[in-house]
C-alpha cells in the first residue's frame, strides 16, 4: 500500500463542506454591501444578517436576538467571561473546571491574579466533573460558572444539565444570580444545542469545528442576562462586539450548523465505528497503551492515547512523514512542552502524559483511513521505542 494521506485532527480544525463554500461565494462579489449602510446594497447584506441569525437560532433553540456573531469561539469565551463580570462591577468568586480550554482556563487565571477568587473543580479518571463538588463550591460570593460543554482533548462530555438544575435551585434563593457560561465549541454539530434544555445563560461555538469558516463564531446570551462589552465603536451586536460583520462567514456559520445539525446521528455512527475500530487495532497491536478518557460520557470523534516510552512531538512528526496528521492536545496549546493540564487533572501519569497523542474524525474520513494509520503506527511506535534507553532496558529485563 503506498502512502495515504489521512486527517485525523478535526478536533483542532474541519474541511469547509462544499455546501457551505457554495453558500458563501455570492456574498463576496454579488452581495457586497455593509450591513450598516441605510442603502439598497446595505439592506441586501443586513437581510443576509438577519436571516443567519435566525437559522442559528432556531438550531439553538434560541430567539434571534439572544445570538451574537464573533470572530471565533475564543472570542466568544472571552466576551462572555468578562462581559458578566464586568456587569457585576465588583470581584468575587467564579467556579470552573481544571480541564477547560485555554480560552477560558487561562482567562479564569488571569482574573485571579488580578483579585477574583477562583475555584478549579477537578475531574474524575474518565476527564469528568462532579455535580456534588460543583455544589459544595458555591460561595455567597459566587458571580458566574464556566464549564465546557465536553473536552477537546479526551473528549468527555460534562453534566451540563445537571449543574445547571442545580444553580437554578441555588439561584433561587440568592438576590444576586449566579450565571452559566459553558463553551461548546466541541459540541456544536455533533450533539443536538438546545440552550433552553441545557438550562445555561451563555454558549459559545466556533464554526470550523462544524465544517464552517475559521473566523467567525456565535455566542447565546439568554434574554435578560446583564452583560457590558469589552471593545467599543459602532452599534454592531447591539453594540456587544462593535465592528462591520463578516456577512460571508457568518452565512457560511449557519449554513454549516445546519448541514451538520441534519447529520448529527448519522456522523456519530459513522465516526463511533471508525474510533472503535482504531481503538481496538491499536490494542491489539501495540503493547504498552493508555486509553485516556475512555468512559461512556464522551464525544464519539475523539480517542486520546499515550504510548508510554515515547515522546508524543516525536510521534506527532514521524506520523507526519508517513502522511497521517494528528494532534498532541490542543491545537491552542502546540509548541508548549508542558503535560497536558487536562490529563493532568485526569491522573495521568506524567511521562504517559508526554506520550499522549488525539486521534479525532470528521465527517469525511472513511474506513481505509484507519487501515492506513494501523499499518504504519505500529512500526512508528517501534521505531521511536527502538531509540529508548528506558524501553530498552525494560524490554531486556523482562527478557531476563
Amino acid at each position: 500500500m503506498g502512502q495515504r494521506i489521512v486527517y485525523l485532527d478535526n478536533s483542532a480544525t474541519t474541511i469547509v463542506d462544499s455546501e457551505v463554500i457554495k453558500e458563501m461565494q455570492s456574498y463576496f462579489s454579488d452581495i457586497y454591501g455593509n450591513a450598516s449602510s441605510f442603502h439598497y446594497f446595505g439592506r441586501q447584506a443586513k437581510t443576509v444578517l438577519d436571516n443567519a441569525r435566525k437559522k442559528t437560532a432556531s438550531l439553538l433553540n434560541s430567539s434571534p436576538e439572544e445570538i451574537f456573531f464573533t470572530g471565533c469561539g475564543t472570542e466568544s469565551d472571552n466576551i462572555a467571561i468578562f462581559g458578566i463580570l464586568n456587569a457585576y462591577g465588583e470581584k468575587g468568586h467564579i467556579i470552573t473546571s481544571r480541564i477547560e480550554h485555554h480560552a477560558v482556563f487561562y482567562s479564569c487565571k488571569h482574573l485571579e491574579a488580578n483579585g477574583y477568587e477562583v475555584t478549579y473543580l477537578n475531574v474524575d479518571e474518565d476527564g469528568v466533573v462532579s455535580v456534588e463538588d460543583f455544589k459544595k463550591a458555591v460561595k455567597d460570593n459566587t458571580l458566574l460558572v464556566t464549564i465546557m460543554h465536553a473536552n477537546n482533548e479526551v473528549g468527555s462530555i460534562q453534566p451540563i444539565e445537571e449543574i445547571a438544575s442545580e444553580l437554578k435551585k441555588i439561584n433561587e434563593k440568592r438576590k444576586k444570580k449566579i450565571y452559566f457560561h459553558t463553551d461548546a465549541v466541541q459540541t456544536a454539530g455533533k450533539l443536538y444545542l438546545d440552550v433552553k434544555k441545557l438550562g445555561i445563560d451563555l454558549l459559545a461555538i466556533s464554526a470550523h469545528k462544524f465544517n464552517g469558516p475559521k473566523g467567525v463564531g456565535a455566542l447565546y446570551i439568554k434574554s435578560g442576562t446583564n452583560i457590558v462589552p469589552m471593545t467599543f465603536g459602532g452599534h454592531h451586536e447591539n453594540g456587544l462586539r462593535p465592528g462591520t460583520e463578516n456577512i460571508p462567514y457568518i452565512s457560511g456559520l449557519a449554513k454549516a450548523l445546519e448541514i451538520s445539525n441534519a447529520k448529527i446521528e448519522e456522523y456519530n455512527k459513522r465516526v463511533f465505528a471508525l474510533r472503535k475500530k482504531l481503538k481496538e487495532g491499536i490494542l491489539n497491536a501495540i503493547p504498552e497503551v493508555i486509553i485516556n478518557g475512555s468512559g461512556s460520557r464522551a464525544v464519539s470523534n475523539i480517542l486520546n492515547v499515550s504510548f508510554n516510552y515515547i515522546e508524543g512531538e516525536a510521534l506527532l512528526l514521524m506520523l507526519d512523514m508517513e502522511g497521517v496528521a494528528v494532534s498532541t492536545g490542543s491545537a491552542c496549546a502546540s509548541g508548549s512542552s508542558e503535560p497536558s493540564h487536562v490529563l493532568s487533572a485526569m491522573g495521568v501519569n506524567p511521562v504517559a502524559s508526554q506520550g499522549a497523542i488525539r486521534f479525532s474524525f470528521g465527517y469525511h474520513n472513511v474506513e481505509e483511513d484507519v487501515d492506513y494509520v494501523l499499518e504504519v503506527l505500529p512500526k512508528v511506535i517501534s521505531s521511536l521505542r527502538s531509540m529508548s534507553p528506558v524501553w530498552k532496558q525494560k524490554t531486556l529485563g523482562n527478557k531476563e
